[in-house]
């Protein structure tokens, strides 16, 4: 669908021509329709498929129509996340650049007092819109800072992530604050049931707008290692002494796993850098601005962070552990072989993670490449999809395991003066990566992996004679405009 078959306003429309967007996704086909007739709306869709757009096109078009107070803020956009809430802010700055009496200002931690008092007052002089996390937000209605009790518009972004983040409690005391009277817009890239539940709490009779999660780009080069978990970091370093590492993000589970990797891998003489919450926001202002100007090599982020990250050349994604969730996996990946390109995904799976992977494959209708481990790193474990489990011991049964290890205890007792204990060698934790037995780097080397990724933003193909009539529209469209601020019918008015 052309965004002019949308009732959107025409100086919204001038901006979409500015940044040449003609063609709508699939979400936004179908949601901003009963945005702009005033409906509640329940969306499920990916990241990287247009969601933000399809909040904020409708609602810029209805505040530049007018009949909403211009002292006072009248929407409000959640973001789990620091990092989205700021790309949720240029969109707005692009999406509004022709829009006089629209006003944002976005409101989230991680800075400095002065950052905060622009906040306050960006707020108090009535801000259209404001772009907050959870967090920031409840820390200025506590102190007085803004007023929402003339709203219009409630917006969640992410819905999953905030409540994966702990911010439910959050969101339904910042509801609490809002009038009944609204319209509530949620967005969210999985259903489990604590997103119906908060439906249920903060949602009216919602339209409901849900797209099947889509498979990778076929672009995309899967690939997966088997092995065991104190093999990754090797498996690692010997992908990256082959090839130097450009443009790689690497995705953990967890923000310890995400500081030690990082420091195991800089020890190992590669350029690499850690985003996780524990920064300051000037400190992943710094880390993003690097990566992006190419002085960074190596990203390794957890899931949560990366949602605000938005770069188009990543040539490598690694998932250091296997996603639980098969459109995490999409989502992740999708962030290689943009616009495109090529790339590849690799994917490191240990055994307990093997039922998750197996997972993911029955989703993708496919199996993934299975690379043989490096030689140095010694072999791994087999792959049947399943969990391995520990060997049963002889004797089968605990009562008679306890009992011989209640024998052995008292043997050793009496033996103890004239025997030395004997040593076992126990494998590394899993989590102490830095306890791995390092290889000597002949380093600069790294999988030169052209990424590839799942966006839902292909644009249908018109047919010649749909697109030779839309230019033509387009070309005339002065003739088409509506006017909420006077003008003639031709629309001669400035631009």
């Amino acid at each position: 669908m052309d965004f002019y078959d949308l009732d959107l306003n025409d100086l919204v429309l001038d901006a979409l021509d500015d940044m040449n967007f003609t063609e709508t996704t699939p979400i936004q086909e179908y949601a901003i329709p009963p945005i702009l007739e005033g409906r509640d709306v329940m969306g499920i869709a990916q990241t990287g498929t247009g969601k933000t757009a399809a909040y904020l096109l409708p609602v810029l078009s209805r505040l530049q129509d007018g009949g909403f107070p211009k002292d006072a803020v009248n929407c409000i956009i959640m973001s789990p996340t620091r990092e989205l809430a700021q790309q949720i802010d240029q969109a707005m700055q692009g999406f509004s650049y022709y829009l006089d009496g629209v006003s944002s200002v976005a409101v989230y931690g991680g800075n400095d007092g002065v950052r905060y008092e622009q906040e306050k007052r960006g707020m108090q002089r009535g801000a259209d819109i404001l772009i907050a996390t959870p967090g920031r937000l409840i820390s200025h209605l506590s102190l007085g800072n803004v007023d929402l009790s003339r709203v219009s518009f409630f917006i969640l972004d992410e819905a999953d992530r905030m409540l994966d983040m702990g911010f439910s409690e959050d969101i339904l005391q910042i509801a609490s604050y809002l009038p009944k009277e609204r319209q509530t817009i949620m967005f969210s890239a999985t259903m489990p049931d604590k997103i119906l539940e908060l439906a249920r709490t903060v949602l009216h009779d919602p339209v409901e707008v849900k797209l099947a999660v889509s498979k990778p780009a076929d672009n995309i080069q899967q690939m997966a290692y088997i092995c065991y978990e104190a093999q990754k970091l090797n498996i690692i370093k010997s992908l990256f002494r082959n090839e130097k590492p450009e443009r790689v993000i690497i995705f953990t589970g967890a923000k310890v796993k995400t500081k030690d990797l990082a420091i195991a891998l800089s020890r190992a003489g590669f350029n690499t850098r850690a985003m996780h919450s524990d920064l300051e926001q000037s400190e992943r202002d710094e880390v993003m601005y690097q990566f992006r100007s190419n002085k960074i090599d190596i990203l390794v982020a957890t899931d949560i962070v990366a949602r605000g990250i938005d770069i188009d050349d990543i040539q490598i994604v690694i998932n250091f552990d296997v996603p639980r969730d098969e459109e995490d996996y999409v989502h992740r990946i999708g962030r290689t072989a943009r616009a495109g390109k090529g790339g590849r995904a690799i994917t490191l799976v240990s055994e307990k993670d093997q039922p998750y992977f197996r997972q993911i494959e029955r989703f993708l209708e496919k199996d993934i490449e299975k690379c043989p481990l490096p030689e140095e790193v010694g072999e791994g474990p087999e792959y049947n999809g399943r969990a391995e489990k520990r060997s049963k011991r002889s004797g089968g049964h605990r009562r008679d395991r306890k009992r011989s290890q209640g024998e052995g205890r008292n043997r050793r007792k009496q033996h103890s003066k004239t025997t030395s204990p004997a040593t076992s060698s126990a494998a590394a934790p899993a989590q102490a990566l830095e306890n791995t037995p390092a290889t000597s780097p002949a380093d600069s080397g790294s999988t030169g992996n052209s990424p590839s990724t799942s966006s839902s933003h292909d644009q249908k193909t018109a047919a010649s004679g749909e697109a030779a009539e839309k230019k033509g529209r387009r070309r005339h469209r002065p003739h088409r405009r509506r006017k909420p601020n006077g003008g003639d019918a031709a629309g001669n008015q400035p631009s």
